[in-house]
């Protein structure tokens, strides 16, 4: 398995195994544009006035709109599968998350990127686990705007 190549295509159990302990990333940059932010809270009817009233969130202590926290989440299958793909699966899915924080906000204008930790890949009955701590970092900050544990499930065999 190349892991000088992101993203990394591990295929075993063993491969998995390897990664365990291993940051990946970072991403490239992704920009945080108003229009994503408006369609999010079209898509979710989350519509609070910080995320997608410019002019009243332009006189708030934070100068502007930020981007909802789960917007960020939201970008997790996106941005970690820059990072490690498992194509080499038969299937993987998002089995959930055991923690998730956003201790920043995401300024919209802003960049935002990821880096993934493989934190473990336990073998299941009809696949693997694989636990990922995702950090997302925002260009300019030394505080990450987004934490969190992903838990995902693969099953061999292409």
């Amino acid at each position: 398995m190349d892991t000088t190549t992101l993203p990394v295509r591990p295929s075993t159990a063993a491969d998995l195994s390897d990664l365990v302990g291993r940051e990946l990333g970072p991403t490239d940059w992704f920009e945080v544009t108003q229009d994503r932010v408006n369609a999010f809270a079209d898509a979710t009817g989350d519509h609070q006035w910080i995320h997608v009233d410019v002019e009243k969130a332009a006189s708030s202590p934070l100068g502007g709109t930020i981007a909802h926290g789960l917007f960020s989440l939201s970008l997790g299958p996106f941005l970690s599968s820059r990072l490690l793909a498992f194509d080499g699966f038969a299937h993987g899915l998002n089995y959930g998350y055991n923690k998730v924080r956003f201790p920043a906000p995401v300024p919209v204008g802003s960049r935002i990127r990821m880096r993934v930790t493989v934190v473990a890949a336990d073998e299941v009955a009809g696949g693997i686990q694989v636990t990922t701590t995702q950090v997302v970092e925002l260009e300019g900050s030394d505080k990450p705007v987004m934490v969190a544990e992903s838990v995902a499930r693969v099953v061999a065999g292409a």
